[in-house]
């Protein structure tokens, strides 16, 4: 994708396009499909982060007439190209946990090392999040330094406080009652999700998140 201005109130920002186009099938996913408004879907990818409360996604819009055709504008990071996973130093690899559990959360099936980037201010951002979402498991990443340790303090916390905004009785979810039913996941956030996934999609990501905990 290049670099193209995003115009904003009061503020001009370079920003990232990539369009939608006509992309090749993927054997694994399912194609890209419209939603009830009729826009092709848009990325979730910030709206998962924020909700999560990891702050890791650069602000992204959708734009029906955009230089390349419709699709995503996403802000562009100022960062070294150079500098990737794969020569992270120990310091930043051990910073790796929230990463590895947003890519959990949402499923991502292409985290590649060159998606996690730092900018100046030494600020974690992840870009490249066009597969993602699935209900069944499509996880696939480099990160894997943390395999079979226990999700606890902070990031168990942030998990509990997402489940609790995505499925408000979450709680009873947790102790084992019945789970939520159709009717349940009317939660703003839920709403929210649904104007560009499918309900199983999200009963997936709430899945996901219940097995973490």
């Amino acid at each position: 994708p290049s670099p193209q201005p995003l115009d904003v109130p009061a503020v001009a920002v370079v920003a990232a396009e990539e369009g939608i186009g006509d992309p090749a099938p993927l054997i694994e996913h399912a194609p890209l499909y419209k939603s009830a408004k009729g826009d092709v879907t848009v990325q979730f990818d910030m709206k998962m982060s924020e909700a999560l409360g990891l702050h890791m996604v650069p602000e992204t819009v959708y734009r029906r007439k955009a230089p390349v055709g419709p699709g995503s504008l996403q802000r562009f990071i100022e960062h070294n190209p150079e500098y990737h996973f794969f020569n992270f130093s120990e310091e930043d690899r051990r910073r790796m946990r929230p990463v590895a559990l947003f890519d959990l959360v949402i499923n991502n099936a292409d985290r590649k090392g060159g998606h996690i980037l730092f900018d100046t201010d030494d600020h974690i951002w992840l870009i490249d999040h066009g597969i993602c979402f699935h209900v069944e498991d499509k996880l696939r990443t480099v990160i894997w330094d943390f395999a079979g340790e226990r999700i606890a303090g902070e990031l168990q916390h942030k998990l509990e406080t997402f489940l609790e905004q995505l499925y408000p009785s979450s709680g009873a979810e947790l102790a084992g009652e019945q789970p939520a039913s159709k009717e349940q996941a009317g939660s703003p956030l839920a709403e929210s999700l649904r104007e560009h996934l499918r309900l199983g999609e999200i009963k997936a990501i709430a899945s996901r998140t219940r097995d973490l905990l």
